[in-house]
């Protein structure tokens, strides 16, 4: 699924579904003069029920363009299950020609409207006023852009994915905001092993987690992760509209990826344990990262797994890498191996689990004990999903 952005001045935002790719680009050809539509995301098969409803909560458009054209009988039973279960979203039926059994049947299912090709612009305009005054003058209030958070590693294995994952589930439950969690580790992926969601093997493509984020889970196929900076850039432009949080799990900092997140990044964290060939190269990261450009103050170092007896202390760690500490995090790993055997988030009570849930209030500026009230924003964008 690619989105088509045709300028926050349309009049309404739109779901479209068309399998007829040649009905939808007639249609999306006119809406750059029309404006009367834009559309947040473009469908190219009929999706299932199921599948739409999780569209319409990522989404939450205003109305949906329906192909009615290829197959009457699947679009009808989208309608009526549109009609059931989001009244409050009105339905467009698009079609090749003005067919009036199909404009009347579409019609006595639920949909508003019916637009036909050649999608005469002052046809749609007519079509909008008229959803228009249905919805009422309010609009969405426009809310702030999402924060994105990165998490990578000076060495790998130091278990910055862990708290990537732990640090998102912990965003959500302190603050009740719309979080998304992107693996973009194309080769060593391991956020959906962690919560024990399927892996997609057609690209790259946020599924629901059980604990209330959404995870863009790395594959081999394209996406985010292989589309290069420019892509990276609208990957992230793009989910800032739709989640309060943005929380990046990503390779080792040397790698070119991560240098291209770093630059995106709201807060970045790299995590360092803390045995002297980890602390060696997370002082080696920090000298890399000023000699490009990167100030102390765009990122924190993370002590990951410590308490193992004979260690440095803070001050001593902070003098070895040579950059701000942001948080010590104790090791657990019996807490850790029943989190991840059970796709959950670490059980209450156990220090970890108090320490990350900490730093992600005050990532969030959320005091301890406190939490935010729900902002209701959009969540989820399948970004770069083939369907």
């Amino acid at each position: 699924m690619e989105p088509r952005t045709y300028g926050a001045a349309a009049e309404l935002t739109a779901l479209l579904v068309a399998p007829d790719r040649q009905l939808a680009d007639q249609f999306t050809r006119t809406l750059p003069a029309t404006r009367a539509f834009q559309v947040l995301a473009d469908l190219k098969a009929y999706p299932s029920e199921q599948a739409l409803d999780m569209r319409m909560r990522q989404f939450q458009p205003e109305v949906v363009l329906l192909d009615l054209a290829t197959n009457f009988e699947v679009a009808a039973s989208l309608i009526r299950f549109l009609a059931a279960v989001r009244p409050e979203v009105r339905v467009v039926g698009l079609h090749t020609a003005n067919d009036s059994e199909a404009i009347l049947r579409s019609l006595r299912l639920g949909a508003t409207e019916f637009l036909a090709a050649p999608f005469d612009p002052e046809v749609q305009r007519q079509a909008v006023s008229r959803i228009r005054r249905l919805l009422g003058p309010q609009r969405p209030a426009e809310r702030e852009p999402g924060r994105v958070a990165l998490f990578s590693s000076a060495k790998p294995g130091s278990g910055a994915s862990v708290l990537a994952v732990q640090t998102a589930l912990s965003l959500r439950c302190v603050t009740g905001e719309s979080v998304l969690l992107a693996d973009l580790d194309g080769m060593a992926g391991t956020a959906a092993f962690y919560l024990k969601l399927p892996e997609s093997g057609t690209g790259s493509q946020t599924v629901p987690a059980p604990s209330g984020i959404d995870v863009l889970a790395a594959s081999g196929a394209p996406g985010p992760e292989a589309a290069g900076s420019a892509g990276l850039h609208e990957f992230l432009e793009r989910s800032r509209q739709l989640y309060s949080w943005i929380v990046l799990d990503l390779p080792a900092i040397f790698h070119k990826r991560s240098l291209a997140a770093l630059a995106e990044a709201d807060v970045a964290f790299l995590v360092s344990t803390p045995e002297l060939p980890s602390l060696h190269l997370a002082r080696k990261a920090a000298k890399m990262l000023g000699q490009l450009g990167f100030g102390a103050e765009r990122f924190q170092f993370l002590i990951n797994r410590a308490g193992r007896g004979g260690e440095l202390g803070a001050p001593d760690l902070q003098r070895i890498v040579g950059s701000p500490l942001g948080e010590i995090f104790p090791e657990d790993a019996p807490g850790l191996a029943r989190a991840i055997a059970l796709g959950e988030p670490l059980e209450e009570g156990c220090e970890l689990a108090r320490r990350i849930r900490n730093f992600a209030g005050r990532l969030a500026g959320v005091a301890a004990g406190e939490r935010k009230a729900p902002a209701g924003v959009v969540n989820a964008w399948p970004a770069f999903s083939a369907t």
